[in-house]
């Protein structure tokens, strides 16, 4: 059965949070003399001289209307790296426990693991890129605290079977963490509405892709109460800063806008894979379920350094394991797409 105490770091259990300014008193005030600010303001237009929310309150309350989770289970990170960060730094000790993590993944959770000194044991997807649910259990230990999940899975873009994520969060007594980044593309739908089923469950989103404001660097997690408190607890005090707070919150009232760019994304994706499939080089081309696709290949190498003469800037992720021959291409708007499709015309 799982229990947060049993996994969570001692001396996390006993952090005193830094208490910010912005902590100390409640209501409102007109006059700010215990910041140690500057009160004439700042030499800027906007005024950015007083330090913002440090929990993020309007941001989170406009989110739980549109994700229909209450504010109170929403984690705000500086993008979704931090909140992987702060999922090591708070239940991971340095040298002594593991995490588990499924390539081929989204790099963030192995660089995460070297940074706070765990390890991360591979349990490999599967050929056709989902969970194997036995070598997970193979791998598991009293020390593994974390499973990461990425899904829509970065970079073969497919979504990974629901019943195999639900099988892991019903008998694993760590974080089972879902990285959601990609949902937005996803005919699955999100785990957030999980939440009630599952203590040991977190789901990580981002405003960085369908929502474009990936230049601002807001990720979001969801989980229990519990989760969420010990995150505000261990992250620093004014993680997001003010202009980053304002400018989110705007683009959360153009729900309409999002929706429509996600409709033609997944058009111009659909395209996209028709096209490309016409060429003598291209093997193969994986379902995805993401806004980029994984494009196998006769020689990945040469086909990135073609296009990169040309300007033009994809990923070759033929060096990591199961993706062999492979190139993530992200869809483009329908000039760039264009331009895609008619230099490789050029490619001998």
């Amino acid at each position: 059965m799982f229990n947060i105490n049993n996994i969570l770091r001692e001396n996390i259990k006993n952090l005193v949070p830094y208490s910010s300014a912005r902590d100390e008193y409640q209501g409102e005030a007109s006059v700010f003399l215990d910041a140690n600010e500057n009160a004439y303001g700042s030499p800027l237009e906007q005024q950015y001289n007083r330090y913002p929310d440090p929990l993020q309150y309007k941001v989170k309350m406009r989110l739980s209307e549109i994700k229909g989770v209450p504010a109170r289970n929403i984690f705000l990170g500086n993008g979704s790296d931090e909140a992987i960060d702060i999922l090591f730094r708070s239940f991971c000790n340095p040298g002594v426990d593991n995490v588990i993590i499924v390539p081929p993944t989204y790099g963030m959770y192995q660089v995460s693991a070297n940074i706070n000194d765990v390890e991360a044991r591979k349990v490999n997807l599967t050929a056709d890129y989902q969970l194997n649910l036995e070598g997970i259990a193979e791998a598991i230990d009293k020390h593994t605290k974390l499973i990461f999940i990425c899904s829509p899975n970065n970079p073969t873009g497919n979504s990974i079977n629901r019943d195999d994520i639900e099988t892991l969060l019903a008998n694993f007594n760590g974080l089972v963490v879902i990285d959601e980044a990609y949902i937005n593309f996803s005919r699955q739908k999100t785990f957030i509405q999980e939440l009630t089923e599952y203590a040991n469950l977190v789901v990580l989103q981002t405003l960085s892709k369908a929502w474009g404001l990936a230049g601002l660097r807001v990720g979001m997690a969801f989980a229990s109460e519990e989760i969420v408190e010990i995150m505000n607890k261990v992250k620093p005090p004014y993680n997001i800063n003010e202009a980053s707070q304002e400018l989110a919150l705007k683009a959360l009232e153009n729900v309409a806008q999002v929706n429509a760019w996600i409709k033609e994304t997944l058009a111009q994706r659909d395209k996209l894979v028709l096209n490309l499939k016409h060429f003598d080089f291209v093997l193969d081309i994986y379902p995805s379920d993401a806004n980029f696709i994984l494009v196998k290949t006769t020689d990945p190498k040469s086909i990135y350094n073609f296009l990169v003469e040309k300007g033009i800037i994809v990923r070759d992720r033929s060096k990591i394991e199961l993706c062999e021959g492979c190139l993530r291409i992200t869809v483009g708007t329908p000039e760039e797409n264009d331009i895609l499709l008619k230099t490789l015309q050029d490619f001998k």
